[in-house]
């Protein structure tokens, strides 16, 4: 069976659900319409009971830059930019419905993983990466923080200094340190990710459904009970970084492609 999308596309064969995130020209940044279409997705295969393992995957050279800063934000009625609402509405409900699904998500990363890509990834329960791949949390680049539950994603898996690390520094973290560090579960060469992701996902989908997802819900109830209120505190401080200086000057000269002069404001 396969399902079109605009910005996604959506296919499921043998038991697995294939969700590509399809904006290659734009690295797969996220904006509005694609995560609306993400969570009818993620959604749906939660419903299906014939998908019984999901496989994520970006098209192109990348599985996700993140948002899409060229994206114009809505404002709130005192007319500063709206940091949360897409938050609450639409990004947040995609990493809860994905913890939610009582069927395991796999990841395949490759090139850029970048902002809610990397919660994107985080969210499921395996994540296979290319060589290629790396992880970035850029947000400190235009003021602002790291959001999609990357901060409870992180803090868990890698502990509070690398977390703190990547966070406030915005480095790149390359495949095989997201390996060492045990945000991945295994690395492979490029041209062999997708051969290999598949492999993976036919295996869980052939694997006893039931127990898989009482596995998966006893981790989430062990590791990440608080999730959903740390999306909503991730969405109430993004917010305060709407009307700041450094807000407005590191999203102009991300356009502009040049350094900025943050003030502390």
């Amino acid at each position: 069976m396969t399902d079109t999308y605009q910005d996604i596309r959506y296919e499921v064969e043998g038991g697995v659900a294939h969700i590509e995130l399809h904006r290659p020209d734009a690295l797969n940044a996220w904006t509005p319409a694609m995560g609306r279409e993400l969570l009818d997705a993620v959604r749906r295969v939660s419903d299906d009971a014939a998908v019984r393992a999901v496989l994520v995957t970006g098209a192109g050279r990348a599985f996700s830059a993140g948002a899409d800063v060229k994206n114009p934000r809505e404002t709130t009625p005192e007319g500063h930019p709206d940091l949360s609402t897409r938050l609450r509405e639409i990004y947040n409900p995609i990493v809860l419905a994905i913890r939610a699904a009582p069927k395991p998500f796999v990841a395949a990363v490759q090139g850029a993983c970048a902002g809610l890509g990397v919660s994107l990834a985080l969210a499921c329960d395996l994540i296979l990466a290319a060589d290629d791949a790396y992880l970035l949390l850029a947000f400190v680049r235009i003021a602002v923080m790291p959001d999609g539950g990357t901060t409870a994603f992180l803090t868990e898996r890698v502990g509070l200094a690398r977390a703190t690390q990547l966070c406030m520094l915005g480095d790149r973290l390359p495949a095989a340190q997201a390996l060492d560090w045990g945000l991945v579960n295994a690395v492979h060469p490029r041209a062999e990710l997708p051969s290999a992701a598949r492999a993976l996902a036919e295996r869980l989908a052939a694997g006893p459904t039931v127990a898989l997802g009482n596995t998966k819900r006893a981790l989430n109830a062990a590791a990440q009970a608080r999730l959903a209120d740390q999306l909503e505190l991730e969405a109430t401080l993004q917010q305060e970084h709407g009307p700041t200086h450094d807000y407005a000057e590191g999203r102009a000269a991300f356009v502009e492609k040049r350094p900025a002069a943050f003030r502390g404001r």
